[in-house]
């Protein structure tokens, strides 16, 4: 049970970030340049997380093509999901200007919304909850990552709601729902993948690694270059060395 809880909590507190995000997003007038730099630097923590904790793990319990066909099936399915929402108006939401479609303009595009912020935040969630499996403690490093790479996401999208006419009441109920929906989601990880095969966990960790490789490029990276400037790649390896800094001190 207090693996459970642990869990849960870890991912509700990943997920937490979100909410610090959405509050600088819709609050304050974030300039477009600064918006691009934090949203840089999460794509940069989430790619080395990636790579040096989801597919190095998956690699290590199962091997090159397990890895592989993991990471396939995870991007695959991501994108076929995002290309239904995107037809329903939630193709731009993490984006901060004025792309995202109000409710006027496309109907049904709040709920096409809040299931993209779901569809990104799941299976970040799922690994954290996973993570506990291999020696009862949590990975620091993909906690931290969700973290990081969660305010900017969460910022970058509630400014773009701000600019289609979303009240406040819609985007801070959106990003607490999907906080607690990201608990759930690492809680379940935890509770319902804990007696499956080292292979079939090393599976699942690469399906959600690219899965998340799949959200980075498609809503984070072109925020991150709406707006870009000399130092968008300086700060995008920042992000990077970042996570990788706390990956070789967990």
């Amino acid at each position: 049970m207090a693996g459970w809880l642990q869990a849960g909590g870890w991912g509700l507190l990943a997920g937490s970030a979100l909410l610090v995000g959405a509050a600088l997003g819709y609050l304050a007038r974030i300039p477009g340049k600064a918006i691009a730099s934090v949203m840089a630097f999460g794509a940069g923590v989430l790619l080395s997380a990636v790579a040096f904790e989801l597919f190095a793990e998956a690699d290590a319990q199962a091997g090159l093509w397990p890895t592989a066909l993991g990471a396939v099936a995870g991007a695959a399915l991501y994108t076929g999901c995002n290309v239904l929402l995107a037809r329903r108006g939630a193709r731009h939401r993490k984006r901060s200007g004025d792309q995202q479609p109000s409710e006027s303009e496309q109907q049904g595009s709040g709920l096409a919304l809040a299931l993209g912020a779901l569809l990104d935040g799941v299976p970040e969630s799922i690994v954290i909850g996973t993570s506990l499996l291999g020696g009862g403690t949590v990975s620091v490093v993909t906690v931290a990552a969700v973290f990081l790479s969660n305010v900017p996401e969460g910022l970058a999208s509630a400014a773009g709601m701000r600019h289609a006419g979303r009240s406040k009441a819609y985007v801070f109920g959106l990003w607490t729902g999907i906080a607690v929906l990201s608990g759930i989601a690492s809680w379940a990880g935890y509770a319902l993948l804990g007696g499956v095969p080292a292979a079939v966990l090393a599976g699942i960790t690469a399906l959600a690694g690219g899965a998340i490789l799949a959200m980075v490029a498609d809503t984070m990276i072109p925020e991150a270059f709406e707006n870009a400037h000399l130092l968008i790649g300086l700060i995008t390896v920042a992000g990077f060395l970042t996570a990788f800094a706390l990956s070789q001190a967990e």
